[in-house]
């Protein structure tokens, strides 16, 4: 371990070879607060820090995610959390602020996020265990409040009218927009509004995603 108490690096790579070594040694547990899934590191980098946790995990080892509802934004981070939650890491979801985009390894080390830059993001590196332990304090507390992943889904359903529900019963059921039209009793034009309205109401950039999503809640398709 380093002799100092508290350092600060610039960018991911930099992160990587002044304190990848803490990873290595992770024990018992990993603690990860953050707004969104690119707070920590581009996807290159962020893959040498899981390898080398997932290197040196233990029996025991408990790893958790603390992260916002911006983390949730889109398909693609809400599939790579169910992932990683089939590995065994805890997901929750907290609606407070997030005063630090931090990581936590055996209450021994802790790594705060600075704000993005043009040249990278600064990281403060601390072994100093009364600010641990402050923030380890702090980040319990939010933990404790904070909704578990699958809760959190099921309580961000979005409303569904009658007339939503029955466009996303005609999207699934394979028709032409044509066909679908005439079973539903509207013009063409009116039902490629509603499916329009309807992929808005569920965060959908294509008709293929609002249906993934309408899966993902658990609503008729």
């Amino acid at each position: 371990m380093r002799s100092e108490k508290v350092f600060s690096v610039h960018g991911d790579a930099e992160l990587i070879e002044r304190a990848g070594h803490f990873f290595e040694t992770t024990r018992s547990e990993f603690l990860c607060a953050a707004r969104d899934l690119d707070t920590w590191a581009q996807p290159a980098a962020r893959a040498a820090i899981s390898s080398r946790v997932r290197g040196a995990v233990p029996a025991g080892f408990v790893s958790s995610k603390l992260l916002s509802p911006v983390a949730l934004a889109d398909e693609g981070a809400r599939a790579h959390l169910r992932q990683v939650r089939r590995e065994g890491t805890l997901v929750r979801i907290s609606g407070s602020l997030l005063p630090h985009e931090t990581i936590l390894i055996d209450r021994r080390v802790m790594i705060l996020a600075g704000r993005d830059a043009p040249g990278g993001r600064e990281y403060t590196v601390t072994t100093s265990k009364s600010l641990i332990d402050g923030v380890h304090s702090l980040w319990e507390a939010i933990w404790d409040s904070a909704a578990d992943f699958d809760t959190y889904l099921r309580g961000d359903v979005p409303h569904l009218d009658t007339d939503s529900r029955t466009v996303l019963e005609a999207l699934g059921s394979g028709l032409t927009d044509a066909s679908a039209a005439r079973r539903l009793g509207v013009s063409l034009r009116t039902y490629r509004r509603r499916v329009a309205e309807l992929m808005a109401t569920l965060e959908a950039d294509s008709r293929f995603q609002a249906g993934l999503r309408a899966g993902e809640l658990g609503l008729p398709r």
